[in-house]
C-alpha cells in the first residue's frame, strides 16, 4: 500500500477522531429524504471535424488515441439526458447517504465512415454505422458517509481534481470508480484524497474501463492523489497534489491564481499553474522526466476581459494525463493542449458579456495560441512519445466561442452554445477545422 493510500486513511481516521471549533456539517443534517436532490440535463451536441490533409481523429471506447490514422471529415449528431440524484445524510454522529446517476444518449445522426469524435461509442475504432448503437446509456452509484465536514465515498462518481479529474466536453460525462474523502473541516481549507481502478470514457457505456493515458495510450493499474485548496484571502487562493499512476508516473501539480481589484469593475487576475511529471515503476509510456508550466494575466474592465498567457513544456515528452479535465495548463483549448515536448506556446483571448449592451445571457469569446520549438526527437526511442524527424514543428489554433443562456419564462436556463477552431501546424500533426452546436436544459425535479 502506498503512501496516498496510507493519507486516505489517515485523513478519514483523523477527521472521524478529531472535534473541531469550527461548525459541524453532519450536526446540521436534516435527514436522507428531506436533504436530497433529483436533477436532469438534457443536452443536444453536434459536432463536425475536417481533417483537412489527413490525420488522427478517430478514438476508441476508453478515449484512447489509437495507433492507426485514418483521413476524413467526422460528423456526429446525438441526444443525451443525465438524471443524477444526491441524497442527503441520514442525522446522528455518522451520516450515511447514496448519489446515483442514470445516463443515456440516442444518435440521430451520422454517415459511414463520419464517426469518430468521441461523442458516440464505437467498436474497434471502425467509423461505420454498423459499429454505432442507435441508443446507449449506464447507471451507476456511489455510497457515502459523513463524520463532522468529512465525507468518505466509494463507487462510481466523477473527481476534480487537477491530477485526476472526469471531464464533460462530449454527449455524456466521464465517471470513476474507486473511493475518496474530502474534508472541508477547517475554515477556507479543503483537503482530499482518492484512489481509483477504472472509469467510463466519454463516449463508452462500460464503467470498468482501463485507466489509459490520453497520449501515451498507456495502462494504469490504479490513479492515487492526495492534495487540497487554501484560500489566503478573498484575492489569493493555493492549491497543491500529488499523484500517482501505477506503473507509469509520479505526478505533482501546484498552482497560485491572485486577483487585483482596481477602480469599479475593474481586476487584474494572475495564475501560475505547474506541473511536475517522472516515470515511476515500469515506466509503460517509457521514461518521462517534465515540468509543465503556465503563466496568465487577465484584465477585467466592465463587460470586457482581455487576457494573455505563456505555457512551457520543459522536457522531452509530452504532457500526459488520465481523465479529460486533468489538465489545467492555461493554453489547453478546444483542439490542441499545446503540450508537446519542448514545446512553447502564448495565447491572446477576449472575453465580452453582452448584458451591458442590451442582450443578457449572451456571452461571446475568441482566443489565439501559437506554439513552436516542438521536439520529438528527443524523447526515449523506445517509449510512447519519440517521433523520429519531428523538430522544430509549429503549431497554431483559433477558436471563437458564442453561447446564450435564456434569462426567464418557461424555458429559463435552456443555452446554445457554438463553438468553433481553426487548428494548423507543421507536417507532425493534422490540419482541422472543428464546429460544435451544444444545446443544454437543465431541469430540478427535486
Amino acid at each position: 500500500m502506498n503512501v496516498v493510500k496510507h493519507s486516505c486513511l489517515a485523513l478519514a481516521v483523523t477527521a472521524t477522531a478529531s472535534q473541531l471549533a469550527i461548525a459541524s456539517q453532519q450536526e446540521e443534517a436534516k435527514g436522507f429524504i428531506e436533504d436530497s436532490s433529483l436533477n436532469l440535463l438534457n443536452r443536444n451536441f453536434y459536432m463536425n471535424r475536417d481533417l483537412r490533409n489527413g490525420g488522427r481523429n478517430s478514438q476508441g471506447s476508453n478515449g484512447a488515441k489509437p495507433a492507426s490514422e485514418r483521413n476524413g471529415y467526422r460528423e456526429e449528431w446525438a441526444q443525451g439526458a443525465m438524471l443524477n440524484f444526491a441524497s442527503g445524510f441520514t442525522q446522528g454522529t455518522i451520516g450515511f447517504g447514496t448519489d446515483a446517476f442514470a445516463y443515456g444518449g440516442v444518435k440521430l445522426d451520422t454517415g459511414r465512415g463520419r464517426v469518430g469524435n468521441g461523442l458516440l461509442p464505437i467498436s474497434n475504432n471502425q467509423t461505420s454505422d454498423a459499429n454505432v448503437p442507435d441508443s446507449y446509456g449506464e447507471i451507476g452509484a456511489a455510497v457515502k458517509m459523513r463524520v463532522s465536514s468529512t465525507v468518505l465515498k466509494f463507487g462510481e462518481q466523477r473527481p476534480t481534481a487537477p491530477v485526476f479529474a472526469m471531464g464533460d466536453n462530449r454527449l455524456l460525462p466521464e465517471v470513476a470508480t474507486g473511493f475518496q474523502v474530502s474534508s472541508k473541516e477547517f475554515d477556507d481549507l479543503f483537503l482530499e484524497a482518492g484512489h481509483f481502478t477504472a472509469y467510463n470514457g466519454r463516449n463508452s457505456t462500460n464503467s470498468n474501463d482501463k485507466l489509459i493515458t490520453s497520449y501515451a495510450g498507456a495502462e494504469a493499474d490504479s490513479v492515487d492523489f492526495l492534495g487540497g485548496s487554501y484560500k489566503v484571502n478573498d484575492n489569493l487562493r493555493l492549491m497543491a497534489y500529488a499523484s500517482r499512476a501505477e506503473e507509469v508516473w509520479r505526478q505533482y501539480f501546484g498552482s497560485a491564481s491572485y486577483t487585483l481589484p482596481l477602480a469599479d469593475k475593474q481586476s487584474l487576475n494572475f495564475g501560475l499553474v505547474a506541473y511536475k511529471t517522472s516515470d515511476e515503476g515500469q515506466a509503460r509510456a517509457g521514461k518521462i522526466d517534465t515540468t509543465s508550466w503556465s503563466a496568465k494575466a487577465a484584465y477585467t474592465f466592465g463587460p470586457h476581459k482581455l487576457s494573455l498567457a505563456y505555457q512551457k513544456i520543459d522536457g522531452d515528452e509530452t504532457f500526459d494525463y488520465i481523465g479529460v479535465d486533468s489538465i489545467w495548463l492555461a493554453n489547453s483549448v478546444q483542439y490542441s493542449d499545446f503540450n508537446s515536448p519542448n514545446e512553447r506556446s502564448m495565447q491572446i483571448r477576449y472575453d465580452i458579456d453582452m448584458a451591458s449592451f442590451g442582450v443578457p445571457g449572451l456571452t461571446l469569446m475568441t482566443r489565439y495560441v501559437k506554439g513552436d520549438q516542438i521536439d520529438f526527437t528527443k524523447a526515449d526511442p523506445s517509449g510512447a512519445y519519440f517521433r523520429a524527424g519531428a523538430d522544430d514543428e509549429k503549431q497554431w489554433e483559433r477558436d471563437i466561442e458564442a453561447k446564450y443562456v435564456i434569462q426567464s419564462g418557461s424555458a429559463k436556463d435552456l443555452s446554445f452554445r457554438l463553438r468553433q477552431a481553426t487548428h494548423r501546424s507543421s507536417s507532425y500533426e493534422s490540419d482541422v477545422d472543428d464546429v460544435r452546436l451544444i444545446i443544454e436544459y437543465p431541469l430540478s425535479i427535486l
